[in-house]
């Protein structure tokens, strides 16, 4: 991993995330791409693939919960890691910026409920 002026630049493949690690921060993607896998056994199965300016790992400021997907560079990659107090303070100032991320929440909500209903309809 190298370090970046902003943030922190991970090479291909190189994983951000494990899912069932303990989450205290999210990330915002600077430059390049992750991809967002989940464990099944011991197979990995591709989610969706995030870009500049799109975050992940926004659940673990608001659940405490674990990590639920394993994330990793697709292509150098540059991401922002943002802690809950840094989060906390800045919505602290800019209201509107909770709004957005819960707005990025339900857009991705309806979009596994689509895939959900999709995969429920072929079986």
């Amino acid at each position: 991993m190298k370090r970046g002026l902003l943030g922190k630049t991970y090479v291909d493949g190189e994983i951000i995330v494990n899912q069932g690690d303990a989450g205290d921060c999210m990330y915002m993607v600077q430059a390049g791409q992750v991809e967002v896998l989940t464990k099944r056994g011991a197979k990995l199965i591709p989610l969706r693939i995030l870009g500049e300016g799109e975050i992940l790992g926004e659940m673990s400021l608001f659940d405490r919960e674990t990590r639920s997907a394993t994330v990793r560079a697709k292509g150098e990659t540059r991401l922002l890691t943002i802690d809950k107090k840094t989060f906390l303070s800045r919505v602290q100032e800019d209201p509107s910026l909770a709004f957005q991320i819960v707005r990025m929440m339900a857009k991705r909500i309806r979009k596994l409920s689509d895939e959900i209903a999709i995969l429920r309809s072929e079986s």
